[in-house]
């Protein structure tokens, strides 16, 4: 008898455990669902279509990039998101260490055409201010940064190049 009680036992703690697994398994899938839906993805790392020194040209359609481009560092944006690409604070040492001699930075916030204009607008203001934490992350003091809209908020290019933040260093 004590044999069948163990065996009994050991069946409890194996469904048990299987529950568990299922549960966990279950949960983890769930959050992945909900934050590629939202967009919010704390862990999400997006991989930047261009290095440093790469033209506009070579913007990719669906990720984040950041070039510098005659002095302007440009940000590209995936569609429907603000997060910065890899490597922005790299592309923006040149403008913080501007900022420690006195300089300003001008970040002014651009979108594509597609879309609902009123969101658009308000997608270009986030992204903005992404840039701009991103640089007070780095000890970049608030007053150094000015947000600057710009008149004419539909980005040039294509809709990739469209949809970016530019950091100008001002004199």
């Amino acid at each position: 008898m004590s044999s069948q009680d163990n065996q009994q036992e050991y069946r409890i703690v194996a469904v048990l455990l299987i529950a568990i697994l299922v549960l966990v398994v279950g949960t983890v899938l769930g959050i992945g669902v909900h934050k590629s839906r939202t967009g919010t993805s704390a862990g999400t790392v997006v991989t930047a279509a261009a290095e440093a020194s790469a033209t506009p040209a070579a913007v990719a359609a669906d990720d984040a990039s950041v070039v510098v481009d005659n002095g302007v560092v440009k940000f590209y944006f995936a569609v429907g998101k603000a997060e910065l690409a890899s490597g922005a604070l790299a592309a923006l040492g040149d403008a913080i260490a501007a900022t420690q001699g006195g300089k300003r930075l001008v970040l002014s916030g651009f979108h594509d055409a597609s879309g609902d204009p009123a969101f658009n607008a308000e997608l270009a203001k986030q992204r903005a201010f992404a840039v701009r934490d991103a640089l007070m992350g780095a000890g970049v003091a608030e007053a150094a940064i000015e947000l600057r809209k710009p008149e004419q908020t539909t980005g040039t290019g294509s809709d990739a190049e469209a949809r970016r933040v530019e950091v100008v260093i001002a004199d």
